[in-house]
């Protein structure tokens, strides 16, 4: 069947002729053809120039997601192999691959899919209609790419359970690949030892996008008081605590997250040193000054305060106020490591953000390092949404 033909309004796709992927609803001027929402159709420019091909859906915003710039391709299984395997091979030469994310959506030129690898157990999301035919060939060829390198994967687990699914007009599905496995995965990271809930844990159970970034704290935590905000499973505080901090004091909100901390502290037998309680990170900060506490590092993991440009202003009033209180809490000479990972909190406007809380209390910070999320997660310049994650690490100094 001839491939339906998309054509663009004139001045329309911008994006996509930066090196984007997205094409959205309000750029196209027509459709041409027989097609179903999910189809890969040709996309023309409004006088008729090729611009490649990608999956069309109706239903979603962004209407077309690109799958490539060759207007003669064909999207098959042997594509399909190319693009995985260009994956792995990616993850082999920059990243530590005995847990990863193996593919990344735009950032692999495989939109709207995430395949995250613990230990011998894949998980895998599917946030688009186009790619979620093509899902389990993805997986197969995945585990064949990984079988090569004598790596056998003994389960995969489905995690298609976020609500932008509805966006493209899915439903929410969860559960096993495949036959079923014992959902607790431990893996290792950075010499630290964790049990991943990947059944009921957040998004795909286990964020690995901050691996290098936990790894970076550690230089600064030996013999140090540490607390870590918005700890989750752990992660911050059981870096600092291999490190060798004399205490630390991890906290979150939730209290599934903090029975999960302290039972990744148990794991790594540090349950003497690492401490998790339950508690609002927001009033916490201010109660802990008002004890007159401080700690030499302190670390902020918040979740993304923001996840559309409209609530940028109440994002930036959240980052600034745990920031200041932060700030407040760090010794003479200690350190701050302070990040967001919302892609509508940008690098220039979060560092300002952070620059206004700093001269609201009077401190003085140098840059120890910036980073973003780790190689495993690539950033796709021109493709702005694979760009979400900014870590900064300061020495905070009080002014003289």
């Amino acid at each position: 069947m001839e491939e339906a033909v998309v054509t663009l309004k004139k001045g329309a796709g911008k994006t996509v002729k930066s090196g984007g992927l997205w094409i959205y609803d309000n750029e196209i001027a027509s459709v041409e053809g027989t097609f179903t929402d999910g189809d890969l159709v040709a996309v023309h420019d409004f006088d008729g120039y090729p611009m490649g091909k990608g999956f069309l859906n109706t239903k979603s915003k962004i209407s077309i997601r690109m799958m490539t710039r060759n207007k003669e391709q064909k999207i098959n299984a042997d594509f399909i192999k190319m693009r995985v395997r260009n994956a792995w091979e990616y993850r082999k030469k920059t990243s530590d691959t005995s847990s990863c994310r193996v593919i990344f959506g735009e950032a692999d030129w495989l939109p709207g899919l995430v395949v995250d690898k613990f230990a011998d157990v894949l998980v895998v999301q599917s946030l688009a209609l186009g790619i979620d035919r093509f899902k389990e060939e993805i997986i197969s060829d995945l585990k064949a790419c990984m079988a090569e390198d004598g790596i056998l994967i003994r389960g995969v687990y489905e995690r298609s359970d976020a609500k932008v699914r509805r966006q493209e007009g899915m439903e929410l599905q969860k559960g096993f690949l495949g036959p079923e496995f014992d959902t607790k995965v431990e893996i290792e990271e950075n010499g630290v030892r964790y049990l991943v809930d990947v059944k009921d844990g957040q998004k795909t159970g286990f964020f690995l996008d901050q691996k290098y970034n936990r790894k970076a704290i550690q230089p600064l935590c030996a013999g140090a008081k540490v607390l870590d905000c918005f700890t989750h499973t752990g992660s911050f505080a059981l870096n600092a605590g291999i490190a060798g901090a004399d205490s630390v004091l991890g906290v979150d909100a939730s209290n599934t997250a903090v029975a999960q901390a302290q039972e990744n502290a148990s794991l790594n037998e540090m349950s003497d040193r690492v401490k998790f309680i339950c508690a609002d990170v927001f009033e916490l900060l201010p109660e802990l000054e008002r004890r007159g506490e401080t700690f030499d590092v302190v670390i902020l993991d918040p979740p993304a305060f923001t996840k559309s440009r409209n609530s940028i202003k109440n994002a930036v009033k959240g980052y600034r106020e745990i920031n200041l209180r932060a700030m407040k809490l760090v010794k003479d000479g200690g350190y701050l490591a302070t990040c967001s990972c919302s892609h509508f909190m940008d690098a220039e406007l979060f560092a300002r953000t952070i620059r206004q809380a700093a001269d609201n209390v009077h401190r003085r910070l140098r840059q120890v390092e910036f980073r973003t999320q780790g190689p495993d997660h690539p950033i796709l310049w021109a493709a702005e949404e694979s760009y979400y994650l900014k870590f900064h690490i300061f020495q905070v100094c009080r002014e003289l």
